[in-house]
């Protein structure tokens, strides 16, 4: 599969709104985006995300990915999202695209 650089672009666009103390997931990126797989987002995240609010993307079970938690759950945790036991709360905390 390739990915355009309208489809990158979208991601970014996207991960750019989410607004400080909401979050998202990869799939309702992913979806928004009209990408057919979260791991496309994934991707885009680790190729070009450096300039985005990154911190604010999770998976689908509200945790962050090992290697970044700390930091992650630290800057999350410093926007108000309701954060227990390593898990953002993603009903309260997840910001719904338009």
């Amino acid at each position: 599969m390739v990915t355009t650089d309208e489809q990158i672009e979208r991601v970014r666009e996207l991960v750019a709104s989410i607004p400080a103390g909401r979050v998202a997931t990869y799939g309702d990126i992913a979806a928004a985006a009209g990408l057919s797989t979260p791991r496309t987002v994934g991707w885009i995240m680790r190729t070009d995300a450096a300039d985005l609010p990154w911190h604010r993307v999770l998976g689908a079970s509200g945790r962050p990915a090992a290697h970044l938690a700390a930091r992650q759950l630290r800057l999350l945790a410093a926007e108000g999202v309701p954060v227990t036991d390593g898990r953002v709360h993603l009903r309260s905390a997840r910001y719904p695209f338009d």
